[in-house]
């Protein structure tokens, strides 16, 4: 019996975890990559698997769903998953003002209405918890579900397992058009020639919108980019992620200019991860000091105690953002064969194995685990107008 051949466009954390789940599933999977496997978005940012940041909708459903299954897919993975790094720390979220106070009682109260444990903490508790975070604190919640993994890592492990299941990868492969026979998507155009499948998942993050644009096929993902600083290895000093009452208003605006809210972790390594910053530039990969300095300001304010520190190095990365700010799972209906699972901002590594489970079941024909049409690509905020139509190629 013939297995169905799938090629998944794109090595990162989302690609690694379609890769994995289809493979696992009995698929035929062909992973392509221009560059290499996690080497542009997934190894530029900090690992967050968060429920906190996410109001109830259809992003917190997937959440859900993704940190549901994280362990269970880590378990599954088994020896390949040493480096990943799980750490189900929890996250605390800090207001500092009146008015950020009583927003994020409001929000942590939707949340807790549609299922997420938000804990509120008192003054003592908090600084049982963060003994250095700032006093100038007006409200807290802890969500215990909040974790972390080493990204690089983690899409290695999936990508290691995927490999294990009998799916092949092919780095240094650029997509540069389409063969399209009968109005069906059915092979690639890659420098190496044409690389034939039945099904093709467009999984390559910011880049999803020019490998859709090369297809034939509009689609509005956007780059936004965001900047991390790393400090030198320290004492204990950070033990949740600790974020700013700012932090969800910035994930969720879609301005372009400048935003920056204070996030602060630990690593297993002792370095701590200062964030964060948003900001449409393109594919524009240059630092800014400015950037730099507004990320270090609004991290002081939450902890004082790291004036001083050294950073040892900063590092930025573009995330696939769409205008309303849900993720793009499923069939293209402009063009069968087409599929895609991006636009997860710079949530991508959360929600990356319950967009795997989604690319499943829905390939399969199977029920969904959570409603998927509101991450449907037929929707106005995602199909562009800048694209080709879709023509006829032999190979």
């Amino acid at each position: 019996m013939n297995r169905t051949r799938v090629v998944v466009i794109g090595a990162g954390i989302i690609g690694a975890a379609c890769a994995r789940e289809l493979a696992v599933a009995g698929f035929d999977v062909l992973v392509l990559d221009r560059a290499g496997a996690a080497a542009a978005t997934t190894s530029h940012g900090e690992g967050n698997i968060l429920v906190s940041d996410k109001g109830p909708g259809p992003e917190l459903e997937l959440a859900q769903l993704s940190r549901q299954l994280w362990p269970e897919v880590l378990a599954a993975v088994g020896e390949n998953s040493a480096g990943v790094e799980w750490d189900p720390k929890g996250g605390i979220v800090v207001a500092t003002t009146a008015e950020g106070a009583e927003g994020l009682r409001r929000f942590a109260d939707t949340q807790r209405a549609a299922g997420v444990r938000a804990e509120a903490m008192d003054s003592d508790a908090l600084t049982a918890a963060e003994p250095f975070l700032t006093e100038r604190r007006t409200a807290a919640v802890y969500y215990p579900d909040d974790a972390q993994v080493q990204p690089a890592g983690a899409a290695t492990a999936l990508l290691a397992d995927a490999l294990r299941a009998g799916a092949r990868l092919r780095t240094g492969s650029e997509v540069r058009g389409a063969v399209v026979r009968g109005g069906r998507l059915t092979a690639l155009r890659t420098a190496d020639g044409p690389v034939a499948a039945d099904v093709f998942v467009n999984a390559a993050g910011p880049w999803s919108g020019e490998v859709a644009r090369r297809l034939g096929v509009p689609l509005d993902i956007r780059p936004r980019r965001g900047e991390v600083l790393v400090t030198t290895p320290l004492p204990p000093t950070v033990f949740h992620k600790v974020y700013d009452a700012d932090y969800v208003g910035a994930v969720g605006s879609g301005a372009g200019d400048l935003q920056t809210s204070a996030v602060v972790e630990s690593t297993r390594a002792g370095s701590v991860l200062l964030g964060s910053s948003r900001r449409r530039v393109g594919f524009d990969d240059r630092l800014r000091p400015e950037v730099l300095s507004a990320i270090a300001a609004k991290a002081l304010r939450l902890f004082p105690s790291l004036a001083g520190v050294h950073v040892m190095r900063a590092y930025g990365g573009f995330r696939p953002y769409v205008p309303d700010h849900l993720p793009v799972i499923g069939a293209d209906p402009r063009l069968p064969g087409l599929w895609h699972a991006t636009g997860h901002e710079g949530a991508g590594i959360g929600l990356s194995v319950g967009t795997a489970r989604l690319m499943r079941e829905m390939l399969t024909g199977s029920q969904t685990t959570i409603e998927a049409s509101p991450f449907r690509v037929d929707r106005p905020a995602v199909l562009g107008t800048d694209a080709p139509g879709v023509t006829e190629e032999e190979s």
